[in-house]
């Protein structure tokens, strides 16, 4: 493997694992928030940022902080651990330049790639712009990289 393209890997490795560390992170906030007064802590940021709290958003994220034996709470955990897994076995696939590490991050950011250009184009700001362009530079990138391993095989 060439250098640059194992510094390209861990890069996107590096990424990979911020993501996933970042939704833990997330998480315990969330989980720490459950033995405090949540709702009024809730209702404040909500009121910080500028979010109608009547809007869709902020009332399940409302309604979760409610109600923390319920389910949903649960699934949202659940998926969210899922996902920070996902990241972090992408990392370690990247960061040692293993085939399914490139395997496994062209499938889960190609699965966000429609998701993202539907925000980009429905709400064109540089935020969803920037993630549709970073994630399908990243998908490009690992797909080249599966291209290269199967022409020198």
């Amino acid at each position: 493997m060439a250098k640059q393209e194992a510094l390209g890997l861990k890069s996107i490795a590096l990424f990979e694992a911020a993501k996933g560390a970042l939704v833990i992170l997330a998480g315990l906030g969330l989980v720490a928030l459950l033995h405090r007064d949540a709702q009024a802590l809730a209702e404040s940021i909500i009121m910080r940022l500028h979010i109608n709290p009547a809007s869709r958003y902020p009332t399940i994220f409302l309604a979760l902080l409610n109600h923390p034996s319920d389910a949903r709470l649960w699934a949202i955990g659940s998926s969210a651990a899922v996902y920070a897994l996902m990241r972090f076995a992408e990392a370690y696939g990247l960061w040692r330049g293993l085939a399914w590490g490139n395997w496994l991050g062209v499938w889960s950011g190609g699965m966000y790639i429609p998701l993202e250009l539907y925000e980009a184009f429905r709400h064109p700001n540089l935020l969803h712009i920037a993630l549709a362009a970073a994630n399908l530079i990243v998908v490009i990138y690992l797909t080249m990289g599966l291209v290269r391993r199967k022409v020198a095989a």
